[in-house]
């Protein structure tokens, strides 16, 4: 990677990974492409180039990708779970339409492409223990549907055409940087911001509801390593299994509670979050990605849980 366009750079994890590439490669241009009505702000503004980059508007992304000499593309625009439910015609439009757009430019212009896959692309007929890599793939919700029909374009591009498409399916990712964004996993970042600010958690999510979760930072170095892998070594490619923790609310209740004894969560669950949760996996085998790129998370729980507390400490009080 030399000069790479982020499309979605003002989410969840587009706005962090921006702010990584940069970092990562301080010669290169890093673009961070948006929507009208959600420009960059601050030092994601201020810190390198940004291009209005509509994930369907082919023309527009092959004038940013000609512009910057853009080599790799990172395509983050999505609804999340629990949005695509409530807007399922916006998300197949935006995950789908949209990846066949930025496709068809990596395929003129000779880009490689990641478009993150996820857990919600597996469904109740899946292993959910030790899902393996190669499985069963039949979701019920229409972000589950997206992301099966994400990996399977992803790989016919490979395969049709030679474009270097690569993909994780991340876990719910936790992150004190960004707000969540309607995430059936969001309770798991929500909780943390009510356990800082002293307030009681309303938990959407029922009790024994496990499910695959990830530290952002880890996630990040695993969509740049990814992409900067042997690609002689890939099998896969769309889409990997990433893990790194599997807990359910308790457990997380009773690892904020050996720093806040006095937090107090209750429960109302959500029924359209519980549904699709309890589609979704406990536990993902990543072992593929570890042996074809060297894939190894840094975090758990309890080192997640500290590192949490003390930058939202700094954030919010």
């Amino acid at each position: 990677m030399k000069n790479v366009l982020v499309i979605g750079s003002t989410g969840q994890i587009g706005s962090e990974l921006t702010m990584n590439l940069r970092r990562h490669l301080p010669t290169g241009a890093v673009v961070a492409g948006y929507v009208s009505g959600a420009e960059p702000k601050g030092v994601l503004a201020e810190s390198g180039p940004s291009e209005i980059a509509d994930v369907r508007d082919a023309a527009c992304l092959g004038a940013i990708v000609d512009k910057y000499k853009i080599d790799t593309i990172y395509n983050l625009a999505a609804l999340l779970s629990a949005v695509a439910e409530k807007k399922p015609l916006l998300a197949w439009d935006i995950q789908i339409n949209g990846l066949l757009a930025v496709l068809e430019v990596a395929r003129e212009k000779g880009c490689a492409v990641f478009t993150p896959s996820s857990i919600g692309s597996f469904g109740p007929s899946t292993p959910h223990v030790g899902t393996p890599q190669d499985t069963i793939q039949r979701p019920r919700s229409m972000y589950g549907v997206t992301k099966v029909a994400t990996e399977l374009l992803s790989d016919y591009y490979f395969h049709k055409y030679g474009v270097d498409t690569r993909s994780v399916r991340f876990p719910g990712l936790i992150s004190y940087v960004q707000l969540p964004g309607g995430g059936t996993t969001d309770y798991a970042v929500e909780i943390y911001y009510a356990a800082v600010k002293g307030e009681e958690f309303v938990c959407p999510i029922a009790a024994g509801t496990f499910m695959d979760m990830m530290y952002m930072p880890d996630a990040l170095k695993g969509a740049i390593d990814l992409m900067e892998a042997d690609p002689s070594r890939l099998v896969h490619r769309n889409s990997f299994n990433i893990a790194s923790m599997s807990f359910d609310p308790e457990m997380i209740l009773a690892e904020i509670r050996k720093r806040y004894p006095d937090f107090r969560m209750r429960y109302e669950v959500d029924p359209v979050r519980q549904a699709i949760a309890n589609s979704w996996p406990d536990s993902m085998d990543d072992s593929c990605a570890r042996e074809e790129w060297d894939w190894k998370p840094s975090y758990d729980l309890s080192s997640m849980t500290d590192d949490m507390i003390i930058n939202l400490k700094a954030k919010l009080l």
